[in-house]
């Protein structure tokens, strides 16, 4: 399991900044319609949505670990680092890879 949950990671990682990188190249280079476009239908909106609860529960988890001393402040600062700079799709299997045992 540790080895998928790493391959994960690693996804998470690539494939949303390989989407990024792509709309950035179709904008030259500017963020100008970003917000626009993750609204743009009602089918991104439901995805959008759905991604946004999902990691705000994932984030009031973690600060509920923090708070109950079962995560240290480094491992907090990793997920909470991963989470705002790459996204969900990062610091949840992080979060996973990390805390699975055997």
């Amino acid at each position: 399991m540790k080895k998928l949950f790493f391959l994960l990671c690693v996804l998470g990682f690539i494939l949303p900044y390989y989407q990024l990188y792509y709309f950035l190249l179709d904008n030259n280079w500017s963020m100008n319609g970003f917000w626009a476009e993750i609204y743009s239908n009602h089918a991104i909106s439901m995805i959008t949505m759905d991604i946004t609860v999902a990691a705000t529960s994932y984030l009031v988890f973690i600060i509920y670990q923090f708070s109950n001393k079962k995560i240290d402040t480094k491992r907090f600062l990793k997920y909470l680092l991963s989470l705002f700079l790459v996204g969900f799709s990062l610091s949840m299997p992080l979060y996973l890879y990390d805390n699975y045992k055997n």
